[in-house]
This record gives structure tokens, C-alpha cells and sequence, in this order.
């Protein structure tokens, strides 16, 4: 029995649920999402302000996707309210990124920059006083996700400097350099 699945969704005041044959539509003060479900899995159904999941039958497919669903439906709610943040730092002496156009531009230490497109519904800032440290948000936290992964393989963080993109909140175990020769 899937615990999070058995959860009802709420549903602040401002969004609006829709329930469709095979998708939900979501509408909130910063935009739109639509989460696709399989019918034949699970169903939707909203009383008031709870939105709840119930699975077809309890076979093992139907389980699986009982608590993913109410997960997918409860993380677009809270997109379209509040939306999602992922901040990032760039570490490296002539290690930089700055706006163009409709995307950004990094200097990594390779020999030419790299240009990076951001995809719609996806806002990147960077911070006003340290121009190293910047944020990607939106509403999906899919793409917030996919979109931080993507740019921190640009340039990993090296474990003998440190030097790269990496997550603000990540650590990254230092190794020891060569030591002398005796």
C-alpha cells in the first residue's frame, strides 16, 4: 500500500485542477502545467479542495505509479503557486557566465565559451554583487532539475581545486596532490 499516494492533495485558493481523460491541467498565479497520467493505472477524483488517487486494481504496474502520480500532481501545484529555484556557483580563476540574448554564455577554461540555451519557462539570474553565484527557476520542477544537471556538466567540479560549476549547498571532497619525492 502505497503510503504517499493514499494522501489527499490540497488544493490552495487561486489554483485550479482540471481532471481530463488522460492528463490534469493545472493553473496557477505563475502559469500553466499539465501532468499526463495513465487511466489505466490510476484515476483522479476532486471533492472541494482534496484532489485523491486511487489505483485500477492493485496489480504490481498500478502500485508503482499510485504514489508517483500524487507526487507529479502535488509538485505542479505547488510550481504553478510558488515555483522552483536551483542555485549554482561557478569556482575558477577566468571561470564566468553572463547573459546572451536567450541564453548564457560561459567561460569555463576551455579554449572557446560555451553557449547554452535555456528552454522556455526557464528564467536564469544572476547575483547582483558576485557574478559567480546565479539561479535557475520556473514552474516545473522537472526542467528546474534537468536544466541545473545539464549546465553543472558543463564543467564538473574537479576534486584536486575545486574548480567548475557546482550546486551552492553541494560539498566536494578534496583530494590530496602529489606529494615530494624523498
Amino acid at each position: 500500500m502505497s503510503r504517499i499516494g493514499n494522501k489527499p492533495v490540497s488544493v490552495p485558493s487561486g489554483i485550479e485542477v482540471s481532471i481530463e481523460a488522460s492528463f490534469l491541467r493545472v493553473k496557477g498565479p505563475k502559469g500553466e502545467l499539465t501532468v499526463p497520467f495513465e487511466a489505466e493505472y490510476v484515476s483522479f477524483s476532486q471533492e472541494g479542495e482534496l484532489v485523491t488517487v486511487t489505483r485500477a486494481n492493485d496489480a504490481k504496474a498500478a502500485r508503482a505509479r499510485h504514489g508517483l502520480y500524487r507526487s507529479l500532481l502535488a509538485n505542479a501545484i505547488e510550481g504553478v503557486e510558488k515555483g522552483y529555484s536551483k542555485s549554482l556557483e561557478i569556482r575558477g580563476v577566468g571561470y564566468r557566465g553572463a547573459l546572451k540574448g536567450s541564453g548564457v554564455e560561459f567561460q569555463l577554461g576551455y579554449s572557446h565559451p560555451i553557449l547554452f540555451d535555456l528552454p522556455e519557462g526557464i528564467t536564469l539570474e544572476f547575483d547582483k554583487k558576485e557574478t559567480s553565484f546565479f539561479t535557475i527557476s520556473g514552474i516545473s520542477k522537472q526542467l528546474v532539475g534537468q536544466v541545473a544537471a545539464n549546465i553543472r556538466a558543463l564543467r564538473k567540479p574537479e576534486p584536486y581545486k575545486g574548480k567548475g560549476i557546482r550546486y551552492t549547498d553541494e560539498h566536494v571532497v578534496r583530494k590530496a596532490g602529489k606529494s615530494a619525492a624523498k
